[in-house]
């Protein structure tokens, strides 16, 4: 991720590349009030009071569209300008603006199948279409040129990721103790010792947990709050951890699992299985499709999960995509692993990165979820969670 892309004439002409490529005479940005965060990144500019615009033809300078009393807002902005103030001149000067443009990219999202790429309001998007555009969505784009990590967020994220695995299992040894000593932690109470021991480790930034034990699990975003239930023997229970180290960094997620007690039962065990397998064949159809040299769209990824769960028995308790994007946000702008609740038809571009996170949720019983990481890297996927779970962690 780059801010400021549009501001570096390297990036204008890879943008510029990327736009003929694909057949679009240009990509439109527009932001107005922090709404559009991929148009801020790539403008480089803070928070606006009034709509801005700016195209990137295919051919030729970018140019801006401004309101006059954002002069500043905009100052860093290298190239033609134009201004308005009124919304009589805001929309004769848009027209203007489009003049010669057939095919544009914007960030919207048909019939919402990604939400997280819907960021025009639908005034402008009538707007735009009344001055003769097509509007196409700037989907690959956004991977391309905002999801991406940088080498430097590669290694951050790296770094968090070592740091989320050893406090999750120092977590799950934390309420074997207590068990042990005749005074049982909650949920909510060791949710609140992980936030603290990832912020003392480093991993500081937009930091949170899930802690639930089996029944409560059953609910994908449970939240325990400051107490929670106790946490004893024959337990089931899941922590799922995130951070980042800095506001700049990509923040790392991971899901474990572990049970109070030996053996593990034979119902949760079948349940475990179902969810492993799921993960582990969606990293080694992203694999397969690297080494055969084959572009991956996230919907398909999510088939394959989903297939694992479906063919174990267990598909409608697979109640959520199998991965989402992660890019400065937690649920990136990038593609998702999802052909249920979205169909991603977006192609893995080197560079994104996304979690991998099939679960099963069998209400007031049991929940059961696990997490990786996935980096896409010009050498394929990597799966950046340390040491990813083969077995529930027995603790007896």
């Amino acid at each position: 991720m780059s801010d400021g892309l549009v501001l570096r004439p390297e990036g204008v002409e890879a943008i510029q590349t990327a736009l003929r490529e694909r057949g679009m005479d240009g990509w439109l940005l527009f932001e107005f009030r922090g709404s559009n965060p991929v148009a801020a990144s790539l403008l480089s500019i803070p928070w606006t009071t009034r709509r801005g615009f700016a195209l990137i033809p295919a051919e030729g300078e970018p140019v801006a569209l401004i309101h006059a009393i954002e002069r500043v807002q905009w100052q860093h902005w290298p190239w033609q300008a134009r201004f308005y103030s009124g919304w009589r001149e805001l929309e004769t000067a848009l027209g203007e603006l489009l003049s010669g443009v057939k095919r544009v990219a914007m960030e919207v999202s048909s019939r919402s199948a990604v939400p997280t790429l819907d960021r025009v309001p639908m005034g402008i998007v009538e707007l735009v279409r009344e001055a003769g555009v097509e509007i196409l969505s700037s989907g690959d784009l956004v991977s391309q040129f905002y999801a991406r990590w940088s080498t430097e967020q590669l290694h951050e994220h790296r770094k968090a990721a070592q740091v989320l695995r050893r406090v999750a299992r120092a977590a799950f040894e934390r309420a074997r103790d207590a068990q042990r000593s005749g005074s049982p932690t909650t949920e909510g109470a060791l949710a609140q010792w992980i936030r603290a021991e990832l912020a003392e480790a480093g991993v500081g930034v937009d930091v949170g947990c899930i802690v639930a034990i089996g029944p409560r699990a059953s609910d994908p975003h449970y939240d325990p709050g400051a107490v929670g239930e106790p946490i004893r023997s024959g337990d089931v229970l899941l922590i799922d951890l995130w951070g980042r180290t800095s506001h700049e960094a990509v923040p790392a997620d991971q899901t474990w699992m572990a049970f109070y007690g030996a053996p593990l039962p034979d119902d949760v065990a079948r349940v475990w299985t179902a969810v492993r397998d799921a993960r582990e064949a969606a990293v080694r159809f992203l694999q397969a499709r690297y080494t055969a040299g084959e572009e991956v769209r996230g919907y398909e990824v999510d088939d394959v999960a989903r297939r694992v769960i479906e063919e174990a028995g267990y598909g409608p308790r697979f109640v959520h995509r199998t991965g989402h994007s992660i890019d400065r946000d937690l649920h990136g702008s990038g593609p998702n692993l999802d052909n249920l609740e979205s169909r991603d038809d977006r192609e893995l571009l080197p560079g994104v990165g996304f979690s991998v996170e099939p679960g099963i949720y069998i209400p007031e019983i049991l929940g059961v979820r696990s997490e990786v990481d996935v980096f896409w890297g010009e050498g394929g996927p990597e799966v950046t969670t340390p040491d990813p779970q083969r077995d529930v962690f027995l603790l007896p």
